[in-house]
């Protein structure tokens, strides 16, 4: 008997009969049910938080332009990405169950955010309150929002500081740049004034050795004006007496110059007279000038001798004032040498103390000298940093200072650079829950289909054709139920692999290995094989790696997941279903082949072993 007639005999008899058809359809569809439901059920959760009730408790009060607590409530309102409810008080809620968790923003939460400038710098604090009897994964995404929404109020509020910060440089750079041109100005007065102190600590030298002379010429003249007024009194006593000699003779010949002058009175009148009568006794206006031109002639010694008198007195009168004025003058300076001589007393003192000074100044302006070349130095240096300095202060436009401060606010972005991508969710779950579809359809198919063949074992075939035999029919069923769970997933639930073909055969493959695995121990071990394909199946749940990544099971796991299919499994899938590179498929094809035909070995020796009837096997101690 052949391994195909075998085939075709097992399959006859689980057919045979209305109740076993059904349970060879309900076979059929276990992986269906397992893998297509789960997969729909969990194909994108992400896309449903919304109808998550969340509570959001604003207790904000805000900031002088800031209302952080507002802009975060807007903020989650409008993104919808739970059922937020704004409510007083959350906790009783959360406790409850009405909310999976509340976010409360507190009554100082802007006034926080703020506090640095302030100079009294603290944290704003979001409260987060959860209770994992609601959900513990519900938690976690609060845990995750929270975080988000913490990064995104950190970035704004580190933006705005930020950006005020550089507009703060703005303000540093022109007023250093002021202060560069001060120093510019001063530098240059200081490089101005050092040149004039030089000139000046020249000067000074001269003007103390004119202070030294000039102290001798005042005490040369103090010694010399000792006696000056004993000599201008006798000098004013002097020109007293000639003034009021003067003044006599001056009297004198005014009195003369009077009688002179009247002298040249009668005469000038008797002209007129003489005049008069000629006319009268009929001399010619012609005879009449001749004779007054004589007189004239007569009288003209009296006339010089009169000018001389009076010329004269004048200047006796001239000289008898100012003799007068010279002695009052004398007078007065008599009076005042005292004082004179006091003040020339005065001015050597002072020439004295001058001259001390300009000693000292003339020693100090050396050290002036070089303190102002020092100085001229020191602005020199100052003027050239603050001009360096400018040029380094950032001076941006507004929208570079917006952008910088944008990245120094937020300064890391996530470039999401994706080699292969699951769609949703469920399809990130796919090739894991697939994997286990598909064991679990191995499974439950020896729950009907008996492992070997009797009446081959009885008629003594070939092990390796009785092996063949039994595993052939449930290698069949299990490429239906790959057939209807591939088409449902991915036609229905609408999962779409990359690689649909290299999926499906891979899937296949998967039946084919998992089917003769626990078709081995059914052969192998009988009721206790069936425990052992229920062993196997939950030493894969924890160490294949289906949903963390397999390293981070514990390290004495990882034997597990290098020794069983599953997790070679569930690699080739994701590859298959999301692309990129298929070079570890093919080491994935050769270890469940390896499995597969490891299987169908220890199913042969099964079946060599069973052709030899014993006691246990007429009558097992176990049966399931």
């Amino acid at each position: 008997m052949s391994a195909l007639r075998m085939a075709f005999n097992e399959l006859r008899r689980i057919t045979s009969g209305k109740l076993p058809k059904l349970a060879v359809l309900a076979l059929a569809l276990v992986p269906l049910l397992y893998a297509s439901l789960y997969l729909y059920a969990n194909k994108d959760p992400y896309a449903n938080l919304n109808h998550v009730p969340a509570a959001l408790v604003v207790k904000d009060k805000g900031a002088k332009d800031l209302n952080a607590g507002k802009d975060v409530a807007d903020e989650l309102l409008n993104g919808k990405k739970f059922n937020w409810q704004v409510v007083d008080d959350a906790d009783e809620g959360v406790r409850k169950g009405r909310y999976i968790f509340a976010l409360t923003l507190p009554e100082d939460f802007s006034e926080a955010l703020t506090s640095a400038e302030q100079q009294k710098p603290r944290q704003g604090v979001l409260t987060l309150t959860t209770n994992d009897a609601n959900n513990y994964l519900g938690s976690t995404i609060a845990n995750q929002v929270v975080s988000e929404v913490r990064r995104a109020i950190t970035a704004k509020v580190s933006t705005e500081a930020a950006d005020r910060f550089l507009l703060g440089f703005s303000t540093i750079r022109e007023e250093t740049t002021k202060a560069a041109d001060g120093a510019r100005q001063l530098a240059d007065g200081s490089a101005t004034l050092r040149d004039k102190i030089g000139e000046l600590d020249s000067g000074v030298q001269q003007l103390s050795s004119g202070a030294a002379q000039l102290r001798d010429g005042t005490h040369e003249l103090r010694t010399q004006t000792a006696q000056l007024p004993g000599g201008a009194k006798k000098v004013a006593d002097g020109a007293r007496q000639v003034a009021d000699g003067n003044e006599t003779a001056a009297r004198s010949a005014e009195e003369y110059a009077a009688k002179a002058q009247a002298l040249v009175g009668v005469l000038d009148q008797a002209d007129g007279d003489i005049a008069t009568r000629l006319r009268s006794l009929g001399f010619t206006e012609e005879q009449v000038q001749n004779v007054l031109t004589t007189l004239g002639q007569v009288r003209k010694p009296v006339d010089d001798a009169n000018g001389k008198v009076q010329g004269a007195a004048g200047d006796l009168r001239k000289l008898a004032n100012g003799a007068d004025q010279v002695a009052d003058g004398a007078e007065q300076l008599s009076e005042k040498m005292p004082a004179l001589t006091a003040g020339i007393a005065k001015l050597d003192d002072g020439a004295t103390t001058l001259r001390d000074g300009l000693w000292k100044a003339a020693t100090g302006t050396p050290q002036l000298r070089d303190g102002a070349a020092k100085v001229a130095d020191g602005s020199a240096q100052l003027r050239d940093g603050l001009t360096g300095g400018v040029g380094k202060i950032p001076n941006a436009d507004d929208p570079t200072r917006a952008a910088i401060a944008q990245a120094i606010g937020d300064p890391v972005a996530v470039r999401g650079l994706s080699q292969t991508k699951a769609a949703t969710y469920g399809a990130g779950l796919a090739p894991f829950f697939l994997g286990l579809a598909t064991w679990i359809g191995a499974f439950v198919l020896f729950l009907l289909l008996r492992p070997l063949s009797r009446r081959a074992l009885a008629a003594g075939q070939s092990a390796l054709r009785v092996a063949l035999g039994g595993w052939l029919p449930g290698a069949l069923l299990g490429v239906v139920q790959v057939l209807v769970m591939f088409s449902v997933v991915r036609f229905v639930v609408d999962i779409e692999p990359s690689n649909p073909l290299g999926t499906f055969g891979f899937l296949v493959l998967m039946s084919l290995t998992f089917v003769a695995i626990l078709h081995a121990l059914n052969a192998a071990f009988g009721a206790v094989g069936k425990f052992l394909g229920l062993i196997l199946l939950i030493l894969q749940l924890v160490s294949a790696g289906g949903t963390f990544p397999w390293q981070t099971i514990p390290v004495p796991l990882y034997p597990l997941h290098y020794g069983l299919p599953m997790g070679y499994a569930v690699d080739g899938l994701r590859h298959l279903m999301y692309g990129g590179d298929l070079g570890s498929v093919g080491r994935d094809v050769l270890i469940l082949l390896a499995w597969l035909v490891g299987a169908l070995a220890l199913t042969s020796v099964a079946a060599y072993k069973q052709r030899v009837w014993t006691a246990s096997k007429l009558k097992p101690e176990l049966v399931l």
